[in-house]
């Protein structure tokens, strides 16, 4: 941009780079004055199972923001959840942010629920802490517990750091599960308690900061 001539500082092109700025007075580009960045803003919305984690879909399909009040900044999701899969999903404004969030070596436990058809043992489960390789992708340590079992129905409770794409179902139906509902009950210390599909609220500057603070 700056080749290109479309970068000034009072009135004058820029012609390198190498220019350092105390703050953005007298910046343009292409003569509009560059404003300075909004704070770091970040949503807790409940996403409703059968929407998709995008902008559009061209088969038409509803995206979470379908069900998003309007009113808000935009926001991009902080990862995904498949279309079929509900519960908390993390909104922010700051793309630094979303990056953070969503690194695995940043180790923010994600947790599940799982409601499952099949058979399973609470050994199979801990046997996931030392990690997995389902056809070919390797998924870091799980903790998994069995809470409860009716019949062949049971729920099983997950908490991971990576987030890779299906990661749940896979791993579940590597171990012979069927998975017929999928929750995220937490992201780090947000949680979807007391909320109900279609709900958000934004989390406290404080609150944010301190988290911010405490990631790796």
């Amino acid at each position: 941009m700056i080749a290109e001539g479309r970068i000034a500082l009072h009135g004058e092109k820029l012609t390198t780079p190498a220019t350092l700025l105390e703050d953005l007075n007298g910046v343009t580009v292409d003569g509009q004055p560059v404003k300075a960045p909004t704070a770091a803003r970040l949503f807790c919305f409940y996403k409703p199972a059968g929407t998709l984690t995008a902008a559009r879909d061209p088969k038409g399909r509803p995206t979470i923001y379908d069900k998003l009040p309007p009113g808000l900044p935009r926001l991009m999701p902080v990862g995904r959840l498949d279309f079929n899969t509900e519960g908390l999903l993390l909104l922010t404004n700051d793309g630094e942010l979303k990056r953070q969030l969503e690194l695995p070596k940043t180790g923010v436990v994600r947790r599940y629920r799982a409601r499952a058809f099949g058979d399973v043992t609470q050994a199979q489960l801990e046997d996931l802490a030392e990690g997995v390789t389902v056809e070919g992708v390797r998924y870091g340590p799980i903790d998994a517990n069995l809470e409860r079992r009716t019949g062949r129905n049971c729920w099983i409770e997950l908490s991971l750091t990576e987030g890779k794409n299906r990661e749940v179902r896979n791993i579940l139906a590597y171990l012979g599960l069927q998975v017929s509902r999928l929750i995220r009950t937490s992201y780090g210390p947000f949680s979807a308690e007391g909320m109900t599909p279609g709900n958000i609220g934004e989390v406290q500057r404080e609150e944010l900061f301190r988290f911010r603070q405490s990631l790796k």
